[in-house]
Parts: C-alpha cells; structure tokens; sequence
C-alpha cells in the first residue's frame, strides 16, 4: 500500500458538520494528527445544536485542534433537507468569509451517501462550494448501519486513539448516555480500519475527486 501525504507547508482546513460531536466522533484521531503536524489552522462549522451543545463542540474544537475556530448555526436537527436553500447559502457566505484569509486545502465532511438525512445533505452540498479543495468524505457509525468500504485511511497511532476517546466522553457529557457511545465503538471501528491499512488504528474516509500531481511536468 503506497501512502500519499499533505504537502510540506501551512493548510487550512475545515471541518463541516451537521452536529456537535460528528467531527470529533469521525476523525478526532485525524485532527489530533493535524494539530501535531503544526502549521495547521482548523475552521468548525456545525449546522445544528442546542446552546448545551454548541458549547460541547467549541470546547472540543479546543481540545483537538488548539485554536480552531468555531462557527454554528440552529436549524433543527434531523430537518436539515427542509432548509436546503438556506443551508446552501450559509456554506457559500462561509467559503466567502474564509475566502480572504487564502482558499481551504483540505474539508473534512459527511458522505452523500450516508443514512442520516442531515449528514447526506451537508455530504452533497460541499463539493458544490469547495471545489478546489480535497474532500474527505468522513464516517460516523450509528443505529442506521450504514458502514461502507473506504477509499482512504489516515493511520492513528495507539496512544492518539486512547486520546480521542478520552476527550469524546470528556466534551461530549450529554452524549454519555447513549448505548452506542463507549470506548469500544470507537476504538472498534479505528481498529478495523487500521486493520485494513497495516496499522494499529486509523480513521475512513471517501474520496470522489482527486488531483495527482507525478511531478514538474504535470499539468
């Protein structure tokens, strides 16, 4: 398996969001790599949440990407189809806003194809506003079963994997109490995609487009 890297340099990234907790849940092991890697800035957007839970998200941004910036919005949760125009307008003035600061390299976002409405709508409109970017289409496992192959694994070392579960149950106390969320979901789910790509635990993503520059001469 040949494994292909971000270039050397400063990235912006940004993380989309139809929840609280779906980022971190998803590539909280990614994040934690990308705060290591340094020369990083990390924008959250996250479309719905109660003012409980948007205070959740903020302090887990911190948590897993030291200076991130967070952005909300309050559309109910599980009607995010019935507010397309007005979703797809608040992501366009978000790439306008992050626009002057220099474009977004990498956008972490849920697959179109995911089961949950919310997370299949914000998978679909993404493409259509970063369309210079590369998009990792993240997975979030859940009641639906919706778990599919994957095309890309971002490697999680085995003490950043402890990490991200530790700081899930740490930010996200009024998600506890669900029977899915346990160490053992988490870290399962890490394991098996590790298992996949000879590592000890990683993080699957779907990438539809990409560009592969095989050196000067490319075009």
């Amino acid at each position: 398996m040949i494994g292909l890297g971000l270039p050397p340099g400063d990235l912006r990234v940004l993380c989309v969001a139809a929840h609280p907790d779906d980022v971190e849940i998803a590539c909280g092991g990614t994040l934690l790599a990308l705060a290591a890697r340094g020369g990083v800035q990390v924008a959250v957007a996250t479309l719905t949440g109660s003012p409980e839970r948007r205070a959740e998200a903020e302090a887990a941004a911190q948590a897993f990407s030291p200076g991130a910036t967070s952005r909300f919005w309050s559309w109910p949760d599980g009607r995010l189809p019935e507010h397309w125009g007005a979703v797809k307008d608040a992501l366009e003035s978000l790439a306008r806003e992050l626009e002057p600061a220099g474009r977004i390299d990498l956008v972490l976002a849920p697959s179109p194809q995911d089961a949950h409405q919310d997370h299949r709508l914000v998978g679909e409109l993404v493409p259509t506003v970063w369309r210079d970017a590369l998009v990792l289409e993240y997975e979030i496992p859940k009641w639906d079963g919706d778990l599919r192959r994957v095309t890309t694994y971002v490697p999680v070392p085995r003490a950043d994997a402890r990490r991200k579960v530790e700081l899930l149950t740490k930010h996200y106390p009024s998600q506890t109490a669900r029977d899915w969320w346990d160490d053992e979901t988490f870290l399962g789910l890490m394991r098996l995609r590790g298992m996949e790509c000879r590592a000890p635990y990683a993080e699957g993503f779907t990438v539809r487009k990409q560009r592969l520059d095989l050196g000067p001469g490319a075009r």
